[in-house]
């Protein structure tokens, strides 16, 4: 496990591409902000090393990704204090080990649907919380990350 295949994918728009706007990266992974009108409290945490499962890792390897993916998950909750984290892997779509962690709110265009899922409603035109102050938070994941 953890070495199966370390080599970046040719082909895999998460080995050739950040994945969102960089907020953080260590040896193992890195974190980006999705650039999402609809849902601007949308993260991801990607690992660096193509594998498909969160399981093809060793066991440290699996420690350091969930340590990364509950620190990312603590600070939205602190900075964009919303009433659900979603924090899930799918992978159907890029078969490389990566997990969503999505701040929801009861009037979110989605919500209480999937953010794939059918829209139930227009978006707000206030949100609850200020936009700009994601660059915040993205430091506040950065230096908790370095």
């Amino acid at each position: 496990m953890g070495q199966l295949d370390t080599t970046r994918r040719a082909g895999c728009e998460l080995c050739e591409q950040p994945g969102g706007v960089l907020v953080a990266r260590t040896a193992d992974l890195r974190v980006v902000r999705v650039n999402d009108a609809l849902h601007p409290g949308f993260y991801r945490v990607i690992w660096n090393d193509h594998v498909a499962e969160f399981s093809d890792l060793s066991q440290p390897e699996r420690v350091r990704c969930m340590d990364a993916i509950a620190l990312v998950e603590s600070l939205m909750r602190m900075h964009l204090q919303p009433l659900k984290m979603n924090v899930a892997s799918l992978g159907n779509m890029v078969p490389h080990l990566h997990w969503h962690l999505i701040a929801r709110y009861r009037d979110d265009p989605h919500f209480p649907q999937p953010i794939w899922g059918t829209q139930q409603r227009e978006a707000p035109t206030d949100l609850p919380f200020d936009p700009a102050k994601l660059p915040e938070l993205d430091g506040q994941i950065k230096l908790s990350l370095a």
